[in-house]
């Protein structure tokens, strides 16, 4: 007597000789989306794993919130200057993160070869700067409820209508990013570094993020004005501090720096 094996396939699209089958699991990559999400947790868990990252972000925007509120140090005009420095620093964090800090990581990710091989993978390059722009996102508004809870414990008091609020950051995070991704794609990662860490003192000095803009001399608040962090802190300013409606102007100037820096970026980024 002899037994009979049998092997139950289940029936499935012809494979490359002509035979039916399928196999479970597939091969194959994942959704997009679902890839997307993924990848953006992925570089969240990094962002605020990265102890110097932190210090960029959180720790150096919330001790200058504290200690030029708490103390006369720069004169910051008429009222508290709780409402002057509040809408400086939710700029200034905005820099930190979408443009600081992610030229820095990206930069050093090109140089060990991470972006290389990542782009090697079934994610897309532009899902791969999808994720990194979410977890952008997910950063600042962590970032921002922070410093909203130390500001309003400072007795900050916003006005304004939260959607103005919102385009001004999505805008001035568009700028920024675009800024740091073409830097971190054309320059070595130590340049990166270096130039990134540089701009941000810059234009923490010079941006009118502390210090008014009306305390330098005429012919400097005219280009100084046509920053980015200026136009993102007198914005968020305007509404916050004076209730106003949405600050054309100042959004398009942060329009007019996302624009070409987001397209140069995707021109001029190199993954290798």
């Amino acid at each position: 007597m002899t037994a009979e094996v049998t092997t139950d396939r289940t029936p499935g699209p012809p494979g490359p000789s002509g035979c039916g089958g399928a196999y479970a699991p597939r091969p194959g990559g994942a959704p997009v989306v679902r890839m997307i999400t993924a990848q953006a947790a992925l570089e969240t868990r990094m962002l605020l794993r990265n102890g110097e990252q932190l210090l960029l972000t959180v720790v150096i925007p919330s001790l200058l919130l504290v200690l030029f509120s708490t103390v006369d140090i720069v004169d910051t005009g008429a009222g508290r200057a709780v409402d002057f420095l509040a809408p400086g620093v939710l700029a200034l964090a905005v820099m930190s993160t979408a443009f600081t800090g992610q030229a820095i990581a990206t930069g050093f990710e090109r140089r060990y070869g991470v972006l290389k091989r990542l782009g090697a993978s079934p994610l897309p390059r532009w899902g791969l700067m999808a994720a990194k722009t979410l977890a952008v996102l997910v950063t600042e508004v962590l970032q921002i409820a922070l410093l909203t809870l130390i500001a309003l414990g400072l007795g900050w008091s916003p006005r304004g209508n939260p959607v103005s609020v919102a385009l001004l950051l999505v805008a001035g995070t568009a700028a920024f990013s675009g800024l740091g991704l073409l830097m971190a794609g054309t320059l070595r990662a130590e340049a990166t570094l270096a130039a990134a860490n540089l701009v941000f003192l810059l234009l923490l000095v010079g941006g009118g993020v502390i210090v008014p803009l009306e305390r330098f001399p005429d012919a400097a608040q005219t280009v100084l004005a046509l920053l980015p962090i200026s136009a993102l802190s007198d914005g968020l300013r305007d509404v916050l501090r004076d209730g106003a409606a949405l600050p054309w102007g100042e959004l398009g100037i942060l329009a007019g720096w996302a624009v070409p820096g987001l397209a140069a970026a995707a021109r001029f980024f190199r993954w290798e």
